[in-house]
Parts: structure tokens; sequence; C-alpha cells
């Protein structure tokens, strides 16, 4: 068996570069090979030198000073090909979460600002209620939005009054936006205007349901129960009792029983009602991380194999959800910092009890990494970048 060239070079056994690969080969930066290699009948190596083919692009951040913004500041200021901007809404007070560069530059969050900053993108780590107002004149001076709040998930003025007890502000652009889950949603993101980022815990949920659920394999009819524990960072920064230290530390709670608002866009996700699907959010004393453990009876397979090729056969070329073997389901030590979705799997063949276990970072995949994933998407880079 032949030796692997090391990374920078590239077995030749022809004349002539490969240039067929260096055109189609979709990567952040293409390779131009730096000798032209003569006719040979023996493999040859060629080095590579690697030059950036994208133009940098500005985009702006509303919300740096919550959990969620100042993530996206931290994986932005190791992405290539941008430039992250702090946008200042006039409801924000106080300093950032995280430390910031000194030489981040900082605008006011208005149509004009975006104009003369000709930002790509803006996104929006703010309250519903934030964003509904803010993304008109965002739209409007020619940015597009990458909203992370619930403000355009659920599609429907009606559903999202159901679930959040508010006036929908904007009904047209809540059936424009386009929900940014890649895994499932891919071919609508490069070309949307207003992308909606999932939540947290729908992310990890559909993830690890739809597949199931699509292939036909869990018994709605028995119900599925979705137990659900969140690091307090999900509860974003502004000061309650609720996620004071005295009342987090050392202890464990559910909140939000039977109408929690990230319920509806795991039903629509995945396709189920409402009935079928009981779903507990628990807050536990870490300050990150969503650990799911997904209980139902599953229907027409004989063992946890048959499971795993389901998973095996919708996440084959998925860069960032990763399957367990069987027998093994993930930690929240295994996902933390990463864009990563951990799933495993396990199954009673006698009983078809089966139980899924999801894990994921809920400030990286569940909030700020899958925005960038979403933003990677919209303006043509790879979908790794910056997240790898």
């Amino acid at each position: 068996m032949a030796t692997a060239p090391a990374v920078g070079e590239r077995l030749l056994t022809r004349a002539g570069a490969d240039w067929v690969a260096f055109f189609t080969e979709p990567r952040a930066v293409r390779r131009y090979p730096v000798l032209q290699p003569r006719e040979t009948n023996h493999p040859i190596v060629v080095l590579f030198i690697q030059v950036n083919i994208y133009t940098m692009q500005r985009v702006g951040i509303v919300g740096h000073t919550g959990y969620s913004g100042a993530e996206l500041l931290r994986i932005l200021g190791r992405h290539p090909h941008v430039d992250p901007v702090l946008m200042d809404h006039r409801e924000q007070t106080g300093s950032s979460a995280l430390r910031r560069p000194d030489s981040a530059h900082r605008i006011p969050a208005t149509a004009d600002a975006v104009r003369a900053e000709k930002l790509a993108i803006v996104f929006l780590a703010t309250p519903p209620e934030v964003s509904m107002d803010l993304t008109p004149g965002l739209l409007a001076a020619g940015a597009r939005v990458v909203d992370l709040s619930g403000a355009y998930r659920l599609r429907t003025v009606a559903n999202y009054e159901t679930w959040y007890k508010e006036p929908h502000a904007q009904p047209e652009l809540l059936a424009e936006a386009v929900y940014g889950l890649p895994e499932f949603c891919r071919e609508l993101i490069p070309n949307a205007r207003l992308l909606s980022n999932p939540g947290c815990y729908p992310t990890a949920a559909n993830l690890a349901l739809r597949p199931l659920v699509e292939a036909g394999v869990v018994d709605r009819s028995a119900g599925i129960v979705c137990d659900a524990k969140s690091g307090v960072s999900g509860a974003g920064r502004k000061a309650s009792l609720k996620t004071s230290f005295c009342e987090v530390t050392g202890n464990f709670s559910a909140y939000s029983i039977l109408h929690h608002r990230h319920v509806p866009e795991v039903l629509l996700t995945s396709g189920l009602e409402e009935q079928e699907f009981s779903f507990t959010a628990q807050l536990i004393p870490i300050d990150r991380g969503i650990l799911e453990t997904i209980y139902f009876r599953a229907a027409g397979v004989s063992s946890v194999d048959d499971l795993l090729a389901i998973y095996d056969r919708q996440y084959a070329t998925e860069p960032f959800v990763r399957i367990y073997n069987a027998g093994h389901t993930p930690d929240l030590h295994g996902v933390a910092f990463t864009n990563f979705c951990d799933i495993g799997v396990c199954f009673d063949a006698k009983t078809a009890r089966t139980v899924v276990v999801a894990a994921i970072d809920n400030l990286v995949k569940g909030a700020a990494g899958q925005a960038v994933q979403n933003m990677n998407l919209m303006l043509g880079y790879p979908e790794t970048e910056g997240l790898l």
C-alpha cells in the first residue's frame, strides 16, 4: 500500500498539474502548484502554496454584551474571512460578558451605520421584541439578518402568539424568514434575506428525533418524552432570582413545564403533534451545555444497529453531527466550546424501549456557532469555516 502524501502535497502520475481538482475543490483556500511536473511514469510530489480567494466581509453583532453575542465575537474573531463590528442598541447597557479586543470597531445599530459600514450580515443576539424592532431597518439598509431570538422561528402569527403570549409586530417578515437548521434546511439558507437561528433545545431534539420519525421507527402512539437539562447561560445574562448563585448552586429544578417556547420548533421540524411530544426543561448548576435524554418505543426495528444505520445514512456527510457507537452515549465535556451535536442510542429488543441521548453546547451549536454556520452558507464560505 502506498504511503499517503503529507499535508500540502499531492501525488501526480501524469503530466501537468491537477487543475481540474483546483477549479472544482470547494475549499476556503485553493492550492496552486509551484512547479509544472514533467511527463513521467513514476509518481512525483508537487508542493502547493495557499492563496486566500475570499474577500473580507464586515458583519455586525447587536447584543454583544450578552452570552450568545460574546460567543459570536469569540468565534468570528478567529474567522479568516469576516471582520466583526460591534453594534450598540439604545437599550444595551453594561460591559461585555467576555473581554473584547481593543481593536473592535463599534457603531450604533442603525440603518445609516449599516450603509456606511457596508455590512453584509447583522447578527441579532437580542430579545424577540428588539429583533422585531430592528430587523426592518437593517434589511432596508441592504444587510442580511441572522436572528438568534425566537422572533421569526414559528412561521405564523397565531403560532407565535400561542407560545410567546405576545403579539407579533412583523408578520410579513415572520412569513419570509428561513429556519436555519442546516442539517435539514441547507438548500434554503444561501439565498435567505432573514435567517432565524434555531433554539438550543430544539437543535438537539430535532437532530436526535427527525431521522427516526421520518424513517417510521418511532411508535408515536406511545408518545415521546424529552428530558432536557441546560446550564445557566441558557437563561441569558440578565440578573434574576432564579438564576442567582444561591438559587442555582447545589440545586436542580424544572421550569416552563408543558408550556416551553421551544416545543413548537420540535413539532414543526420533526413533524410531530403536540400530544405526541412531552418536553421538560431543567436547570442544572453549570455554566454551559445541554444534555437531552429522549425516551420512546421503537417500531419495526430489531436491534440498536438498525437505529444507528438510520443515523449513519442521515448524517454521513454532516460535519457537525457525531454518532456514538452502540452502548455509548455522549456527555457535556465532549461538546463544550464546539459546534458539534453528539448522539448516542440504546435499545432494548425485548420491550422496544429506546433511549436517545443528545448533547450540545447551548452557546455554540445551540446559538452562536450555528449562527456562524448559517452565515458561512449565506456568504458562500465553507460551512465549517471558523468552527473547526
